[in-house]
Formats: structure tokens, sequence, C-alpha cells
């Protein structure tokens, strides 16, 4: 496959950042270490001022990781141009009869930056108090989304009831809001890179909570399912955003444990919805309490986060950085390398849309992958409706007391993250002793383990649940496997792609997404019909069947993904780093070959032949 002009722009920073001498570093720490082609075109021939800093590398380890990060974080923002633009039409007159002013002495001099490493305006430098709270603010707002997504299916009889259609019809306010999941992210995810952090998760809070009280006082049918979708499309912010800003604020020692916890609110927010919603539904409030409840979660998520949530987005600081600068200082000049960027309405629709769906239907991982985990997913939400029929049709509990054994997977996923966070140890020396490079392959056993087990809990289910003389512990206690299995998948199954594909990361998980929450919106519309024709034991049968039969999918990988990564347009592959000797000036080009395998040697030089050939030497387009 060949790479499109903003598809070789993003890899040609990636790979740029990677493989900067160790002799120096550029004086700028943050997205403003990038330079745009807005940039570039002002200053060729114009090389960017350096500063030698050999002795600090040793002392300063994140200046040169928070370089690199910046450098892929603004290559990768929605609206940055990969190109020169060219003018079809004549330059417009200055006006007042004024000439065209010259241009600024050295536009770089006129680019704030952050005061080296422990800058304490960088959300990395945060107290630990201030990280906590932030995080745990949050984990509150991202559970909130998620337990709006379910709580509405102990709502559904009471709805179909009330506007007089059958619960299979009332069940689509279910799959409306994860269709809102499913849409939401490209939106919210652009939004997040030009803007910042905080912008997106205060609208889309003030939104989700106006949705859901609209749903709340819905006069028809029509009005909840509506509601429903919008309140999913602003939910869907924090799933898109968070995972984000807990990157911004940990460094690579602690951001995989940060991002863990997050992922347990995801999935255990909707696990948690059941048995509230159950009890409100039966009791004087009524059903529509179900919307009250999550509306006002959301109000008090929107307070917390405008008036305590600070902005994490490093670019999105430099530039309120140069606006209180330019305020006080009265030079007009100063500005952020942010500001510099325009929205393209074509680079917008590649990033967002045309090229996740490239990699969702080119690349082999991210295909295979996301059927499995849409499988996963879609299951997640199909036990919203399985459960009923074990627990209040076989052994005549309430609904709120049959949402209780929900708990049985909560308990198995809490035990899949505690799992994943003590392999942190041996992940960390499995990295130290490959010179820092991950091998994502790494990350498969767990998948594989909770393939198995997610299949074993499927059987479990179905084989203790059909009968009521069978105490109702047994099909609860199912769950232990059914949770295990479901967070270990998607916990290193995400962080799979993100190994594998590193600057198109974002992309992967996006088509990832799409994926994933069709089938959420798509299994409960017909698991009633499933489970009533087949019966409890062979519906769970056939579902098991199926995901045994996509266990060897990580296993394939396990064994032959770094061929299958060696072959594809989007996944870069690098070899262990070795220590440079003592003096050793930069490495040769044909050494610097010698790092990547041959095959993708020859995809990514066959991709970048048509860019400018970067002189890493003056940093500028030679």
């Amino acid at each position: 496959m060949v790479l499109d002009d903003i598809d070789r722009a993003v890899e040609a920073a990636e790979m740029d950042a990677s493989g900067r001498r160790s002799e120096e570093i550029e004086r700028v720490v943050s997205a403003s270490s990038v330079s745009s082609s807005s940039s570039a075109t002002s200053r060729r021939g114009v090389g960017m001022n350096r500063v030698d800093t050999q002795r600090d590398l040793e002392r300063h380890p994140t200046e040169l990781s928070r370089i690199q990060t910046a450098r892929s974080q603004h290559s990768g923002t929605v609206g940055r141009d990969s190109k020169t633009k060219e003018w079809k039409k004549p330059l417009p007159n200055f006006g007042a009869g004024k000439p065209y002013p010259p241009q600024l002495p050295n536009k770089e001099d006129y680019v704030v930056e952050f005061d080296g490493p422990d800058d304490p305006l960088h959300a990395q430098n945060w107290s630990l108090k201030k990280k906590l709270l932030t995080a745990a603010m949050l984990g509150f707002t991202t559970m909130t989304s998620a337990f709006g997504s379910s709580i509405f299916s102990a709502a559904t009889q009471a709805v179909g009831v009330e506007f007089g259609v059958s619960s299979e019809v009332s069940l689509l306010g279910v799959s409306f809001y994860v269709l809102g999941f499913a849409t939401g992210p490209t939106f919210w995810a652009p939004l997040s890179e030009l803007k910042g952090r905080r912008l997106p998760l205060v609208l889309s809070m003030f939104g989700f909570s106006i949705f859901n009280l609209a749903n709340a006082v819905s006069k028809d049918l029509q009005t909840v399912l509506i509601t429903r979708f919008f309140a999913g499309f602003f939910g869907a912010c924090p799933l898109a955003v968070v995972a984000a800003v807990f990157s911004d604020m940990f460094d690579n020692r602690t951001r995989g444990i940060a991002i863990t916890v997050f992922s347990m609110t995801v999935f255990t927010g909707p696990l948690l919805a059941p048995f509230i919603g159950g009890f409100i539904t039966t009791s004087h409030l009524g059903w529509r309490w179900t919307s009250w409840i999550v509306s006002f979660m959301g109000w008090l998520a929107f307070v917390l986060d405008l008036f305590f949530l600070s902005e994490t987005y490093p670019p999105t600081i430099l530039v309120e950085k140069a606006a209180e600068l330019r305020r006080r200082t009265l030079n007009w000049g100063i500005h952020a390398k942010q500001e510099e960027i325009e929205l393209d309405l074509r680079e917008l629709v590649s990033k967002n849309f045309s090229r996740p769906m490239r990699l969702l239907f080119t690349e082999p991982i991210v295909t295979l992958l996301s059927i499995y985990m849409a499988f996963i997913y879609g299951l997640l939400y199909l036990f919203l409706t399985a459960y009923p029929f074990v627990f209040q049709g076989v052994h005549g509990m309430s609904p709120g007391v049959a949402g209780l054994t929900f708990f049985g997977m909560i308990t198995g996923q809490v035990i899949a993250g505690i799992t994943v966070l003590l392999q942190q140890p041996w992940y960390q020396r499995k990295l130290a002793a490959n010179g820092g490079v991950p091998v994502p392959e790494w990350r498969l056993p767990s998948v594989i383990a909770g393939g198995v087990a997610f299949a074993g809990g499927l059987f479990w289910f179905g084989w203790s649940g059909y009968r009521a003389d069978i105490h109702w512990i047994v099909p609860t206690l199912s769950g232990l496997l059914s949770g295990f299995g479901l967070a270990s998948i998607f916990l290193q199954a995400l962080n799979y792609l993100v190994d594998a594909y590193l600057m198109f990361a974002a992309s992967a998980i996006a088509g990832n997404t799409f994926l994933r929450s069709l089938a959420g919106a798509g299994f409960p519309l017909f698991s009633r019909y499933m489970f009533d024709g087949m019966g409890i034991q062979w519906a769970s049968t056939l579902l098991g069947c199926v995901a045994a039969a996509l266990v060897p999918i990580p296993i394939v990988f396990y064994l032959y993904g770094h061929k299958i990564r060696s072959k594809s347009a989007y996944a870069p592959t690098f070899a262990a780093n070795t220590p440079k000797r003592a003096g050793a000036g930069a490495a040769s080009e044909e050494d610097e070959a010698n790092n990547t395998s041959d095959e993708k040697d020859v995809l990514e030089r066959s991709a970048n032949a048509t860019l400018p050939r970067l002189d890493r030497d003056a940093r500028s387009a030679v």
C-alpha cells in the first residue's frame, strides 16, 4: 500500500524524532519544537536555534522523551497542513496605501517554550496530589458516561408499556446511545487536538446532561431515541479524550498504570448501572428517574470539570502562556506553535475517517483484532439482556436484585486489572533488556489467557443458568471468568495496537472503536430472539463456540505478528537499541539502515522518497 502525503509526513516526523543525534537537543521541549509547514516556509535557509546540551542528557532524560512526544503530537494534530499550499489567485493589496511589511527577523525567536524539563506549567510536573485529584475527577466523568449507556436497559419494558411498543423497539434506546459512542469520537478527538482537553470535556458534559434531562421529560418514543443518541454522542468525549489527558499527566513509567485504571472505569460503568436502574424502575419513581439520575451525575461532572479541571495538553498550555505574554509585553509577534495551525477539511476527513477505515479494512492485525474485540464488546451489552433471562426468568428475581449478579463480572474485571498491573515489573525488565524498544507481542499472552477464560465463562453461564434447581450463585460466579476475560482482552489488545502502530495508533484505535461500537449497538437487538428461540443453554453454547474460535487470533499474532508488521505500510519495526561507543559520532546511514528489518526498510524508504530530506544537523529541509 502506498501512503498518502499526510501519512508520509506523520511517519517522517516520528522517524525523525526517534533518530536525533545524542550530542544535542532542541531548545524547545513542547509542541513548539515541531516546525509546521507554515513556519518552514518563512524561514528557509535559517537553521533552528540550538543549544549544546550534551552534559544535560543524563541529568534530564525526560527532555528528549518530551521532544519526541511533542513532535508526534504536533505532526498528528488535525489541521496541520503537510505541505505548503499553492495559491492560484494573486496576493491582495495590504490596504490603506501601505506596503507589505517585512518578515519577522526570525520567527522561532517569537515562539514560546516550556522553561526546561521542570517547568511547573507542564502537566507531568504537577504535584502528585493534583494529578490524583484530576484522575479521580475524570474517572468519575468517564464512569458517568459509561453508566448512562446501560442504565436504560432496566427501563425498556416500562418504556414499551408507556408508549405502546415492544420491548425490542424500546431497547433501541440502548443501541442508539452506543451508536453515539461510535460517531462521537470523530468530533471530540480532533477538537481535543486543536483546542486542548479541557474545552471538549466541559462542553460534552454540558450537552450530555442536557440531553439526559430531555430524555427524562420525553413525551414520545421518537424523543426518547433521539435524546439517547445525542446523550451517547456527547458522552463519547470522555472515552476518547480522558486517556489522552492521562498520557499528558503521566510519564512512561506510570502511564500504563493510569490507563489501566481508566479502562476499568469504562468497563465497570455499564455493569454497575443495571441493578440501580432495576430498583428505580420498580419503585414509585418510575423509569424516567433512570435518566434524571444520570443527568444529575452529568451536572456534577460538568461543575467539577468547569471549575477544577486544568488544561493538560502541552500545545494549548503554551497558547495560554503566549496570550499572557502578548498582553503583558504588548509584543504581538509572540505566539505558540499551535496557533500556526489552520484547519484543513481534507486532512480532517483523512485523519478521522479515511485513514481509520483504511487501517480497519487493509491491515490484518487491525481487522482481525477489531472483529475479536467487536464480538467481545457486543457481548458486554448482550449480557444486559441475557442476565435478566436467567435471573429474572429462571430464578424469579426482581430487576434490582437480578442486576446485583453483575458484580460477578465486575469482580472478574477488577482481578484482570490487578493482574495487568502486577505484570508491569516483568514488562519493564523485558523492555530494559531490549534496549528500551517495546515488542508489541509481549502484550498478547494476557489476551490469549483472557480469550480462553471468556469462552469458558460463556459455557459455564449457559449450562448452569437454564435450570431453576441449580443455585443462582453458580451462574453468577461464571462472571468471574467472563469479566476477567473481557477486561484482559481489551486492556492488552488496545496496548498491542498502540505498540504496533505508534504514530498511527490513534487511527487504528478509531477504526477499532467504530467497529466495536456498531457491535455494541447491534447485539442487544437480536439477543432476546436468540435466547427465546434457542434456549439459554444453546444460545450461550453458540456464543461460547464463536468465542473459542476467535482465540487463535492473538495466538497467530503472538507467533507471526512481527512478520506481519514487517510487511505493513503503517506499522514501523525497530531493532533493539545498542549503546554507542564513547566519543563516537553520529551513526552512518548504513548503521541506521541496519537497525530496521530489511522488508520494512524498503517500504519506509519508498514511502519517504518524495519527502524533503531532513538535515539532522540543521533541522531544516534541504
